[in-house]
């Protein structure tokens, strides 16, 4: 039985990752500041998707099929220079996400910040 676990799927993701980029001799390319950049990069093309698009159409926009194609693949693009990033500086991307979220929990107490946008006015780490 194969383990579907999201650990195993990003551990093989991670490993074709490298050898499309061994395989090119792209790994030369990707130092952390060149990966960052093309985080931004793509995160940008992604945005530019949804731009004009008003708050109150959004979620039906993206049911479009052409639309929903365009955004997965800007999306996959963010996530493989994430990963790859990632890869390069040695952080567990899970362990960041996870830890991330137990500061966000103290940074934005339910009681202060449910149903609101703005920042709670609590300390921050």
């Amino acid at each position: 039985m194969t383990d579907d676990s999201g650990a195993d799927r990003l551990d093989k993701v991670r490993e074709r990752l490298r050898a499309f980029a061994a395989a090119r001799d792209w790994t030369q390319f990707h130092d952390p500041k060149n990966l960052s950049m093309a985080i931004v990069s793509e995160a940008g093309e992604l945005a530019a998707e949804l731009r004009w698009v008003a708050n109150t159409a959004a979620d039906e926009f993206v049911k479009d099929p052409a639309v929903r194609g365009r955004l997965e693949r800007e999306i996959g693009d963010v996530g493989i220079a994430l990963i790859l990033l990632c890869e390069r500086t040695g952080i567990d991307l899970l362990g960041a996400i996870e830890r991330k979220v137990e500061l966000n929990a103290t940074n934005y107490p339910v009681d202060l910040a449910k149903g609101k946008s703005d920042r709670p006015a609590v300390p921050r780490r």
